[in-house]
């Protein structure tokens, strides 16, 4: 069990001026915890205002599987039905080959880190 296991998978939400709100995910994005991580990310999604880049930071993430990238396509949908477009943050070499390999890499804006995770 990795540290990232012991702890369950969450997020914490941050307005960043101007025009970007940041969603800030810790743990695996994977079977055991999307369940638990979809309404926080897909409410955090939701409270970005119209027209904002919404940044979905992963440098707390190092794995994800296709329920993770399932619920990123879905926080992705969501956002561009509020006319936001999605940047991935810091993802990990493995997130950025499951893009690749599905397909999916084109479909997010890839960035790097923001700041370190809200207290």
């Amino acid at each position: 069990m990795t540290p990232d296991k012991e702890r369950p998978a969450r997020s914490e939400t941050e307005s960043r001026p101007p025009h970007s709100y940041v969603v800030w995910v810790r743990g695996d994005l994977d079977m055991d915890s999307v369940a638990e991580l979809r309404p926080q990310l897909l409410d955090g999604v939701a409270l970005a205002p119209r027209g904002t880049e919404i940044v979905i930071d992963l440098q707390n993430s190092s794995f994800c599987d296709s329920t993770g990238l399932n619920l990123l396509l879905a926080a992705r949908e969501s956002a561009l039905a509020n006319g936001n477009h999605v940047t991935l943050a810091a993802p990990s070499h493995q997130m950025i080959r499951l893009l690749e390999l599905t397909g999916s890499a084109d479909l997010f804006g890839l960035g790097p880190a923001e700041a370190e995770w809200p207290r």
